[in-house]
């Protein structure tokens, strides 16, 4: 047996006895109490915080030092629980996750997907804050994937794409798939497809829908980096059109920004799609036409948003990383798509060597979970970062506490994450 393997089966080993320890009622953990407050002895070993839904936390001997995870464990038979998206209404916007659980009355979450944060490639250009993959909300699709090149975050696993999504059907499993946007603009003398929904960045040659879920931040970004460049220059060659009731009743040479009315579709081309897109005058018909499609499930998402896949059918996927350990938020699918375990890692200065990719795979194995997707957290273990947040509500109490330490002391602005609802 080699080393790494010997060290993989005690990692293994010490977190299922850990989390044995954590389920059992009265339970001592090691370490301090979770950030929001006064905990209680039976909660920090794991207890009720609503029907279908737990909460729990556990230390973790990992390889670069000791870790501690937070752990929403969320029961989809039960009738009276569900998850859904936290967003702050719009595409391109951010919130901390307390308040995006607060203001929907979730009784916990997690952060979600990665996010456009900065645009130092691009001076004069505004991060716009929308995240990488495809979301969807109450079965409506809010935004499209981002070319890979242009995506933020680590790595990810071969073979894996930015359509990548965690969701939940319209049959309240939670399952892991691919969604693709098929979307088409059609006009009087020609069809185009479309290549983009409320995206940060398109795809080059392409044309991109904007609506009014995108918010109104400037949609210049769209138009910067290459499909395998994030930080390539900003095309020259652009135009936008804005379509109301079917016609076009306003183009431009520059993509622009401030919000976007309700029924209206702003239509933003670079290289190719702008050639196309100048050739529509004022007046003319067009229709735009967009869904998301599923590469897997036939059963619609009602819930859905962008990550990575690091777990698939109980083995963790080839090609994930095995030394960068970071403070980390990733979410597990067990029990057949009934059960969705949400993780989240204590960035506190004693907790903030954090995991590996390949350790997160093997906690969320054994917790149970089949299949297992990673979300935003921290870089390196060096970077403060404040992203990876769990928050829980305690029975009675007004609103939710964060429950984990986000490194850096305080939430940081996400522009998405996964909601947990329950109701009495």
């Amino acid at each position: 047996m080699t080393r790494q393997k010997q060290r993989g089966g005690r990692f293994r080993t010490t977190c299922a006895l850990i989390t044995t320890l954590g389920t059992l009622a009265g339970a001592a953990l090691l370490g301090a109490a979770p950030a929001g407050g006064a905990v209680g002895g039976a909660e920090q070993a794991g207890s009720r915080i609503a029907p279908g839904v737990e909460y729990r936390y556990f230390d973790i001997p990992a390889s670069h030092g000791t870790a501690r995870a937070h752990v929403l464990d969320v029961d989809l038979r039960d009738p009276r629980a569900s998850v859904g998206l936290l967003y702050p209404g719009k595409v391109a916007a951010r919130a901390p996750v307390s308040a995006l659980a607060d203001g929907v009355g979730a009784v916990g979450g997690i952060n979600g997907d990665f996010f456009n944060i900065t645009e130092t490639q691009h001076p004069g250009v505004p991060a716009t804050g929308a995240p990488v993959g495809p979301s969807v909300t109450g079965g409506h699709a809010l935004k499209g994937a981002v070319p890979n090149g242009q995506r933020f975050g680590p790595a990810m696993p071969p073979g894996v794409t930015t359509e990548a999504v965690l969701g939940v059907g319209y049959d309240r499993r939670a399952r892991l798939d691919n969604l693709t946007l098929d979307g088409r603009i059609r006009t009087r003398d020609t069809r185009l497809p479309l290549g983009g929904l409320n995206q940060y960045a398109l795809p080059v040659g392409s044309v991109g829908a904007f609506t009014s879920d995108w918010g109104d931040v400037s949609r210049a970004r769209a138009t910067c980096g290459t499909d395998t460049n994030r930080g390539a220059p900003c095309s020259a060659d652009t135009h936008e059109v804005t379509v109301r009731d079917g016609r076009i009743v306003a183009s431009a040479d520059t993509p622009g920004s401030g919000p976007i009315a309700r029924g209206s579709t702003v239509l933003v081309g670079r290289e190719a799609g702008a050639q196309e897109l100048r050739k529509l005058s004022t007046g003319d018909r067009v229709r735009v036409s967009h869904r998301l499609v599923a590469s897997e499930s036939h059963i619609p998402f009602r819930f859905a948003l962008g990550g990575y896949p690091v777990l698939r059918d109980g083995e963790p996927l080839p090609g994930l990383d095995p030394t960068t350990a970071a403070v980390r938020t990733a979410a597990g699918i067990s029990d057949d798509g009934r059960r969705l375990l949400l993780l989240s890692l204590d960035g506190s200065p004693q907790f903030r060597t954090g995991l590996t990719v390949v350790e997160v795979a093997d906690t969320l194995r054994e917790l149970g979970a089949r299949d297992g997707f990673s979300l935003d957290g921290g870089g390196s273990s060096t970077l403060v970062s404040a992203t990876s947040t769990l928050v829980a509500r305690a029975p009675g109490a007004d609103a939710v506490t964060v429950r984990n330490n986000p490194s850096g002391g305080a939430e940081r602005p996400v522009p998405n994450g996964i909601g947990v609802f329950s109701r009495d």
